[in-house]
């Protein structure tokens, strides 16, 4: 079971305090037994120039979020576009937290870096239009939430999440 596997990766930790995938190990862990508290604790111990720094800071983002920490969860996601804004995902993630505490206008900010991004990549990414899009129409503007459905149709044609949300807007 997963006690058994935490002891393992506790264990790894001791011998080994620097070893990154112990960390995230242990730390995932502690979240799925819904252990939050340990989980953020552990993810603090990854160095700021790992190259899974970012992925800890996410990790420790919803493991906050988890807990009912959304506000804290937010200045973490904040902070890691200070150091790591050139990724899309770490934009996403803030656009994600920010539009589930209903500040749409600044998770549109975070969508519009993240498109950014990935489309000066070569790719775009259906979900982003989609969220934007979301608080977009949250906002009440309604003709830039309706282009951002659109677009994500064009991305991935029939994506069911996309036509319920543009359908029933429509229907209003």
């Amino acid at each position: 079971g997963p006690e058994y596997t935490l002891l393992y990766a506790q264990v790894a930790r001791l011998m080994r305090p620097d070893h990154v995938d112990a960390i995230l190990l242990t730390a995932e862990l502690f979240e799925n037994l819904e252990q939050y508290n340990e989980a953020i604790v552990v993810l603090k111990d990854v160095p700021a120039d790992h190259p899974a720094y970012h992925a800890a800071e996410l990790g420790r983002a919803d493991a906050l979020r988890s807990s009912d920490r959304e506000d804290a969860a937010i200045e973490v996601l904040e902070q890691l576009t200070r150091s790591h804004g050139d990724l899309a995902t770490v934009q996403s993630a803030l656009g994600d937290a920010l539009r589930q505490q209903d500040r749409f206008a600044e998770a549109v900010q975070a969508y519009d870096r993240a498109i950014a991004i990935t489309e000066e990549s070569g790719n775009k990414s259906w979900f982003l239009l989609y969220a934007r899009a979301i608080s977009q129409e949250r906002q009440g503007n309604w003709e830039l939430a309706e282009a951002d459905f659109r677009a994500a149709l064009e991305i991935n044609p029939g994506q069911p999440q996309v036509l319920n949300y543009l359908g029933y807007s429509l229907v209003e």
